[in-house]
């Protein structure tokens, strides 16, 4: 899948810079293009440098609450709403810790390093599957939980945004809760209607009101501020949430006797482990989208859907921020390339940079996801998880360019 998407990208370009140059009489269009690969590899160092320091400081923060019992503790709070959602799993089974993890390194915004954890939860529920090749419910209802990107402190993005210049990187905090609050809650209904699960069981109602009345009063108190007092808002409660969160992994890891410094030192070796192998791929893709947009193919696709959205009558300003929103579910690294692309075309804090990065941080890469997970356990039948995914990958979009236009409009 990636294969072909990369391939494409270069096609796409070469089509499109043969097009200026016979039909256009603009030979320079290939100096744009030569020039662009060598922008976009520079640029990739850039990033990594500080994507290094991001994922070795989040992972050993979390390693230091694994070790200090907070994701067993949230493992058994937790307990009593997966017997619900996931019957077919055994109380106090290693993958709801597993899955718990998972959740708190996606509630993080570190999907690279949620990865490898999930993988082992995924592997830890096809011990449990009769029927090797078919997905269980509880696999379906991981990965499109997985898919609906769950994410509470979306570090990468403040740090993508921060590396670009921006003034306030967590300005996109609050619009990417509640984006992603509403693909979460679209994937989880999805799968509820498909598994006939008992949502309106008293004990997940317990779990779910108080959130959704929670999320609910805050958004009657973000709907009656102004969009400066929200951003500030949002710069605010990121911030605080941020350090808030090292924090409480710090001292509850010392009050529990944990050697916070040594096991923070193990946990940034494997965040650095994680960040080395990423730098070919970001390297690939960035380079993939710069010669795409040097070529001039992404302006004319762009400006194709322009005009759909004018002759609709809408305001088309978040149309620029859509190749972030095409690309992400195919693959992660190419929306990352995308959204930093967009940054540096359009300003780090321009509405479809902001678009952008509310998209990048409430969505996931969908397919991805599908082949990786379900591919590492061999399952080849994947039921409904396919629909139920896209299904909260299009609520994510929906529902960020919407939380934008409330915020930065």
């Amino acid at each position: 899948m990636l294969n072909g998407l990369w391939f494409g990208f270069f096609l796409v370009a070469a089509i499109a810079g043969l097009s200026r140059w016979l039909l256009g009489d603009d030979p320079a269009v290939f100096a744009a293009m030569v020039e662009s690969l060598f922008t976009m590899a520079k640029l990739s160092v850039e990033v990594m440098v500080l994507l290094f320091g991001t994922l070795t400081l989040w992972m050993g923060m979390l390693r230091i609450a694994d070790k200090a019992g907070l994701v067993n503790l949230l493992a058994r709070v937790l307990g009593p709403l997966f017997a619900r959602l996931m019957p077919e799993v055994p109380r106090g089974h290693p993958a709801l810790g597993l899955i718990t993890m998972n959740f708190a390194a996606n509630g993080l915004g570190l999907d690279n390093a949620a990865t490898p954890i999930g993988l082992k939860a995924m592997r830890a529920l096809q011990e449990l599957n009769p029927l090797p090749h078919t997905a269980t419910n509880a696999q379906i209802l991981f990965l499109v939980l997985n898919a609906s990107s769950l994410t509470l402190l979306p570090v990468t993005i403040f740090m993508y945004r921060a590396q670009q210049g921006a003034p306030d990187p967590t300005m996109v905090f609050l619009p990417i809760l509640l984006a992603t609050s509403a693909s979460t809650l679209v994937g989880l209904l999805s799968v509820a209607v498909m598994q006939r699960l008992r949502v309106w069981d008293p004990v997940v109602l317990a779990y779910l009101l108080p959130g959704a009345l929670l999320l609910g009063g805050f958004m009657a108190l973000l709907g009656s501020l102004s969009a400066t007092a929200l951003t500030a808002l949002s710069s605010l409660l990121g911030n605080l949430t941020l350090f808030g969160i090292i924090m409480l992994f710090l001292l509850l890891g010392y009050l529990r006797k944990v050697k916070v410094y040594e096991e923070f030192v193990e946990g940034a070796k494997e965040g650095f482990d994680v960040a080395k192998s990423l730098l070919p791929y970001l390297v690939a893709m960035l380079c993939a989208v710069g010669v795409l947009r040097a070529s001039g193919a992404l302006e004319f696709g762009l400006d194709g859907i322009r005009w759909l959205i004018e002759f609709l009558g809408w305001d088309t300003r978040f149309v620029d921020a859509l190749p972030t929103a095409l690309v992400k579910p195919f693959s992660g690294s190419a929306a990352r390339a995308m959204l930093i692309e967009t940054m540096q075309n359009q300003g780090v804090d321009s509405f479809p940079a902001l678009v952008a990065a509310t998209i990048q941080g409430s969505t996931e890469t969908t397919f991805y996801v599908l082949a990786v997970y379900f591919g590492a356990v061999g399952i080849q039948r994947v039921r409904h998880a396919v629909g139920c995914a896209l299904l909260a990958e299009l609520a994510g979009v929906v529902a960020a360019i919407s939380v934008c236009y409330w915020f930065f409009a």
